[in-house]
């Protein structure tokens, strides 16, 4: 026959490989799930350096688009200065020219055109051929 402290001894021991059970699955459910967890912290990370190689990308594009414009502003700024010099010379040629016209303008009014005699070549005006001199400057005259 059975004792009732048998019987309670072979209960117990269902009860313990009951909780042993339990916890072997609850240890590798937890295992299951931290690797889970370890398996989504490695895909953020991948994906988080994926993201840097992508902006160090863009941003070595930006910087070679800034040095490009900074190197088009540059050639913009010493044409600027070229022309600049340019306008400034013929400005000085155009002021003398309109001052020999109205020298030569005066000089008709009180004189008869074939009393004049130009032996100043300044007031001749068969004699300006330096006035056409091409205008030359260069860009690093004026770079400053």
């Amino acid at each position: 026959m059975a004792s009732p402290s048998g019987n309670s001894s072979s209960g117990s021991d269902d009860l313990q490989q009951l909780m042993d059970q339990r916890k072997r699955k609850r240890m590798i459910s937890n295992r299951e799930s931290a690797r889970r967890s370890r398996m989504k912290k490695q895909t953020h990370l991948n994906e988080l350096m994926a993201q840097v190689n992508q902006l160090k990308e863009q941003n070595n594009q930006i910087v070679s688009n800034i040095n490009m414009v900074n190197q088009v502003y540059l050639n913009v700024e010493a044409e600027n200065s070229v022309l600049r010099a340019q306008m400034a010379e013929l400005s000085s040629r155009l002021q003398s020219l309109n001052e020999i016209i109205n020298c030569i303008n005066s000089a008709n009014s009180t004189i008869d055109e074939t009393e004049i005699n130009c032996e100043d070549d300044f007031l001749n005006p068969w004699n300006l051929l330096h006035v056409n001199q091409p205008i030359m400057a260069s860009a690093d005259a004026f770079m400053y």
